[in-house]
């Protein structure tokens, strides 16, 4: 049986978006429901695929089309483009998912020279005859023949200039012709091809044009911004034209059967008399709200109403709607679920649900965790349109304050109650102390999961990385563009979640969300997305199986986890509790001539370890505290080699006596060098090669519990042992972690349950979980990790080269840094889960790399079987609703929105 590539609009329904894209579908639907929608038919996306893989279109599509046509003239008792009262058709895209402006359209096929002196017979339609057929060349010129745009809008404007003619509603009939023949003069000059006057041939013509503009690069753009997969192509809509441009009883419009901006119930949309639709949506002319046309034509109004609210109960959702007015007729051109900001997102899915036309867990489904993120930062309540520097949206928010380029100025700035803009090259693990100062960080160099970007999500920081052709002189201290120079202490503003940099202080608006997720309530007249994002989240928490934990090193960002509903810490990271003022105690530690210095030095750093892990302990009372051993290399603790080798030539230079401690230390910093620290000493490695490093850090956990227990608490510590490859080396540190514990009992009369795991960040332990789940008592995937490994990626220099390729040509389609590599990283997650509790069955498994925050990767960790993902604070809210909705939409159903 042929493929039939061409279906009647009374032939599908909105089940069919696949084949008939969204706009056929919901044309078919609404024919169904008995809605006024002008006749048509729909070319599939089949034979858009075809032609997208051979250059040409299916053989029998011409037929095929040409029969359709055929049958939509016999209706009408027209044909297309005769010479009186001509047949007219629109030709537009529709593609399965809502692409608004990315592809083409083109209306009045079927205009010539000479079926326009027959649709313009009378006098009151000689008008709006020329005035169809110049639109007809302009959109045809440029679409599908290749002219530039400009030069049409440029006629038009020096037209309008000559006659003082305000909008074009005041150029008259004499006007158009003059402005048509202009049109046809600019097609041949700058296509070297004539305006073709061949009705069928326009047809044929505008069907290709569509068809390729799924690969025109916008369409592509918006595609990658939305992750629409590229395959699937585009249907094309054949409809018999109406016209809103026949005088003042006609018009266009848009209208919304909520206000997609809030959520609010009521008539939202705009109107435009005597117009197309596309001036609509062009804003060549100023429209009127909706409501005006009840008083303009309170008879199409109250037809528009009811169709409305018919849609929006077929629907059940918020429905965008396009129609016309031809001479007091109502028509419905196109309706899909309509685009909507995040509040009204989640405002309208609550309100669904309260008035019982949706169910709750429908209502989750439908929002989304991106959104919600969105909801949860800050923004600027009106930025400049030329900013100081634009860079990559890191970490979402909006902040101002005064230019600093490095960490101990803006410590010392925010000591006196300053507000600070680190600026730097990029940052290391150093420059903590700074970010935590600052209200916002921006790097010259870097990615979306940089250092820079991912402490700044995990502390709530706008950040903006890899800003464009910004240089941050550390000498003069001092911020260079391209055409600036910015001392330090000059006040800008950041907007995380454009990349946008401004000079000067631009206003923000505080998220009331964020203030009611920490407070755990929101009174829904005063804040309705707020507590919508309450009511759906708490539904989430009731219905989804994964726990969701907090990444978090202060006993600050534990209580905050737990005001966004953490249930516990998934990954404490010790070394965040080592750098600023305790960083000699540690280098002390590294420069250790012999046992005893290094036993002095861990002893001075035990009470400052057992003091964090008290506070954070006493945070999540009741909930377990998943302590990572100290996990990166040693050298990070030490000045940088470079700069040390400097300064020390520098000294000889100049006839001064080298300082000792400085050749100390370089000689340390020379001995630890490694080509690939990463992948070099850190880890279980540090734990096996540096004596009582272990023991130390056990020890503060242990005697913290201690604490915690005898003040009448319920502290639930863990033990994880990071970087295991190897079932041998995570023994070795676990009889070391069993027999401290087991000393810190023998002193203090208290017994501490801790179980001890392991973090998967290696192939080699997925790999061989089977056997490191024979000694572990629980795992933990650390993603960051495991996908460096698993790709032989280094995350911030494949950022800074070859990664954005990647994702231009396709071969990645996601950063895997920022969603899970479900198909390689992803293959080895389900393997250890698999063979870990063939071993040991039950055993808990967690993730706690930054993947656990993002949504889509939630969704995945869901159906492998994860009992937790851990993510930074501010991401809580984001897991706990993706969890929540992992559950309700089942596999094969993503995550975001």
């Amino acid at each position: 049986m042929s493929t039939s590539y061409v279906h009647d609009f009374t032939e599908g329904d909105r089940g069919m978006a696949d084949l008939l894209g969204g706009k056929g579908a919901n044309l078919a639907e609404m024919v169904r429901m008995g809605l006024p929608v002008p006749p048509g038919f729909t070319i599939t996306t089949e034979a858009c695929r075809v032609y997208l893989a051979t250059g040409a279109p299916p053989a029998d599509l011409e037929k095929e089309v040409a029969a359709h046509l055929e049958r939509l003239e016999r209706g009408a008792g027209r044909r297309l483009g005769q010479a009186d009262r001509p047949l007219l058709v629109s030709v537009r895209s529709g593609a399965r998912h809502s692409m608004p402006g990315m592809m083409e359209t083109i209306l009045d096929i079927g205009l010539n020279d000479r079926s326009v002196l027959g649709l313009g017979l009378t006098p009151d339609t000689e008008r709006f005859a020329w005035d169809s057929y110049r639109r007809l060349v302009q959109m045809f010129g440029s679409t599908v023949m290749g002219a530039d745009p400009a030069v049409f809008a440029e006629a038009l404007t020096d037209l309008k200039a000559e006659l003082r003619a305000a909008d074009d509603t005041a150029l008259d009939t004499c006007d158009l012709i003059r402005l048509t023949e202009t049109y046809k003069d600019l097609v041949r000059e700058h296509t070297g091809e004539p305006f073709p006057q061949d009705p069928a041939e326009q047809l044929h013509r505008a069907v290709l044009a569509v068809f390729a503009s799924w690969n025109g690069e916008r369409a592509r753009l918006y595609r990658r911004r939305e992750r629409i997969p590229d395959g699937p192509g585009t249907a094309v809509t054949v409809q018999t034209m109406v016209f809103g441009n026949l005088g003042p009883d006609s018009g266009s419009g848009v209208a919304f059967t909520r206000d997609p901006a809030t959520g609010r119930p009521g008539v939202y949309g705009d109107y435009l008399p005597d117009a197309q639709g596309e001036d609509v949506v062009a804003g060549i002319r100023d429209t009127v709200p909706l409501e005006r046309l009840a008083s303009l034509d309170p008879r199409s109004f109250a037809r528009l109403r009811g169709c409305m609210d018919r849609l929006e109960a077929h629907y059940r959702d918020l429905c965008d709607i396009e129609f016309t007015i031809e001479r007091g007729t109502l028509w419905m051109l196109q309706t899909r679920v309509g685009k909507r900001t995040p509040g009204a997102a989640f405002t309208i899915a609550a309100q669904l649900a309260d008035e019982g036309t949706i169910t709750e867990d429908e209502a989750l489904g439908r929002v989304g965790g991106d959104a919600l993120a969105q909801l949860m930062f800050p923004a600027f309540a009106d930025a400049p349109a030329d900013p100081l520097a634009r860079g990559i949206p890191a970490s979402p928010g909006a902040a101002v304050g005064a230019v600093v380029v490095d960490s101990a100025e803006a410590v010392r700035r925010a000591e006196r109650g300053e507000k600070t803009v680190l600026f730097r090259p990029e940052t290391t693990p150093d420059d903590l102390a700074g970010m935590v100062a600052a209200a916002a960080v921006v790097t010259a160099r870097g990615g979306k999961t940089s250092h820079a970007a991912v402490v700044a999500r995990g502390m709530g920081r706008a950040c903006v990385c890899g800003a464009d052709g910004i240089t941050v002189d550390l000498v003069h201290r001092r911020v260079l563009t391209p055409d600036r120079v910015v001392e330090e202490g000059t006040v800008v503003s950041v907007d995380g979640s454009t990349g946008a940099v401004h000079l000067g202080a631009v206003p923000t608006r505080e998220s009331t969300v964020t203030r009611a997720l920490e407070a755990g309530t929101a009174a829904r007249g005063a804040d309705p997305a707020a507590h919508a994002a309450l009511t759906l989240l708490r539904h989430a928490d009731d219905v989804s199986r994964l726990e969701v934990r907090a990444n978090a090193d202060t006993p600050e960002d534990a209580a905050r986890a737990r005001r966004f509903g953490a249930r516990g810490i998934g990954l404490c990271r010790t070394e965040h509790m080592l750098l600023g003022e305790r960083r000699p105690l540690v280098e002390a530690m590294i420069l250790a001539s012999g046992a005893e210095e290094r036993a002095a030095a861990l002893a001075a750093l035990l009470p400052r370890q057992r003091a964090d892990f008290t506070g954070i302990l006493e945070a999540m009372d009741g909930l377990p505290v998943t302590v990572r051993l100290l996990d990166p290399p040693l050298h990070e603790f030490l000045p940088d080699l470079t700069g040390l080798s400097v300064a020390l030539a520098r000294d000889e230079c100049r006839g001064e006596r080298p300082d000792p401690r400085r050749r100390e230390l370089l000689a340390a910093v020379a001995r630890l060098h490694e080509e690939n620290p990463m992948l070099g000493l850190r880890g279980v490695r540090l734990g096996i090669t540096v004596p009582g490093l272990v023991a130390m850090q056990v020890r503060a956990v242990a005697e913290a519990a201690v604490a915690r227990l005898r003040a009448g608490g319920d502290p639930r510590p863990e033990i994880m042992v990071p970087l295991v490859g190897a079932v041998e080396e995570f023994r070795l540190v676990r009889e070391e972690v069993r027999r401290t514990l087991e000393d810190v009992a023998a002193e203090t009369g208290i017994a501490v349950r801790c179980p001890i795991g392991t973090m998967i960040e290696l192939p080699r332990a997925a790999l061989t979980a089977g056997a490191i789940a024979a000694d572990a008592d629980f795992f933990s995937f650390g993603t960051n990790d495991l996908t460096q490994t698993t790709w032989g990626f280094s995350r911030d220099d494949v950022e800074a080269s070859f990664l954005p390729v990647y994702l231009d040509r396709g071969v990645l389609r996601d950063s895997p840094f920022e969603t899970l590599d479900t198909e390689g990283v992803g293959r080895l997650v389900e393997t250890a889960v698999r063979e870990g509790r063939a071993t040991r069955p039950g055993l808990p498994v967690g993730v706690c790399g930054e993947h656990g925050g993002d949504p889509r990767s939630v969704h995945f960790f869901h159906s492998a079987g994860v009992d937790y993902v851990s993510c930074s604070p501010f991401r809580v809210p984001v897991a706990r609703l993706e969890a929540g909705r992992a559950a309700v939409l089942g596999p094969g159903r993503p995550g975001g929105g």
